[in-house]
């Protein structure tokens, strides 16, 4: 099952099964001892899609994680979180083992049908992060984490009656909002490796407005800017929303009239010439954008030099 095909786990009782673990309590919703997963040299080397949700809270096992072509270490205690459809990829160590620890909720979409989180789950932008843009948590983080799924775990493990989808939803909710919180914390407290991004952003944008992309290609997008600084959009407009108070896109546009600037103050083009060199069809969304960010024309702009 190694080859190149993800290998599709479709239902919670599924995984069980697959993992060695007894039959879930509950079909659509699962809390995991990682412990207790069997990990079977037949899926040493697996690449995976889950049709529901997955949050993980692991430290030191003996795997390696690999989400695209990143690959991540698990030697402190983090968490991440996977939404149905992602491919993820797992390389168990041939090393002796290290003692598991942790935890993984499982929870498919059937069990928020009817509840605030069916569409609100949408908001947690940190489902479409890679792994290698887990949560690092504290001691006191994790501690928090963990008494909020323990909460879950006794909650399906107890007689289920009808407050027990609003409750475990509620704990769900809450653990979600915290751990917004804690990304929020990560992107102030990781201050050297954010700082390093804000500075190949800045790099990455100077070439490629001084190279012939940009008359080649037009404008970078987004996805364009995240994948070559190897973070996931959401994860990078996040970062740079904390560090800078300011979007991927407004970064673009920053540096695009910066250059403009640059380029109606030193030749004699014309404001159409200059719009098609920095990658604009119409000259008119050029001038658009240009009075948008500075609050005067092109032309008065290059008037006041005059």
């Amino acid at each position: 099952m190694a080859g190149s095909t993800p290998y599709r786990i479709k239902t919670i009782s599924e995984f069980h099964q697959l993992r060695g673990l007894p039959k879930p309590e509950h079909p659509l919703i699962s809390v995991v001892d990682y412990a207790a997963i069997n990990h079977s040299p037949e899926f040493n080397v697996t690449s995976w899609v889950l049709d529901f949700y997955s949050i993980s809270m692991k430290r030191n096992p003996a795997a390696k994680m690999k989400y695209g072509q990143q690959e991540y270490d698990f030697d402190d205690g983090i968490l991440f979180f996977m939404a149905p459809g992602q491919v993820f990829r797992v390389e168990v160590s041939n090393e002796p083992a290290v003692k598991h620890s942790g935890w993984i909720l499982l929870v498919h979409p059937d069990f928020l049908w009817n509840t605030p989180l069916a569409k609100g789950i949408k908001k947690y932008e940190y489902f479409d992060y890679s792994v290698n843009e887990a949560l690092f948590l504290s001691e006191k983080e994790e501690a928090m984490a963990n008494n909020i799924v323990q909460n879950i775990r006794q909650e399906y493990h107890s007689n289920i009656d009808r407050f027990s989808q609003g409750i475990i939803i509620s704990q769900m909710e809450t653990l979600f909002n915290y751990a917004e919180r804690f990304y929020h914390r990560q992107f102030i407290t990781r201050k050297k490796a954010n700082h390093q991004v804000l500075d190949q952003l800045e790099k990455l944008l100077t070439n490629y407005f001084n190279s012939e992309d940009l008359l080649k290609r037009g404008l970078p997008t987004v996805q364009y800017v995240s994948e070559a600084l190897h973070l996931s959009p959401n994860y990078l407009r996040g970062l740079l929303k904390v560090l800078t108070g300011q979007s991927t896109q407004q970064h673009i546009h920053d540096k695009l009239i910066e250059k403009a600037k640059e380029k109606l103050s030193t030749t004699h083009l014309s404001v159409s010439e200059i719009a098609y060199e920095l990658g604009f069809e119409h000259p008119q969304s050029f001038s658009k954008l240009f009075k948008t960010k500075t609050n005067v024309s092109p032309l008065d702009f290059r008037q006041s030099f005059n």
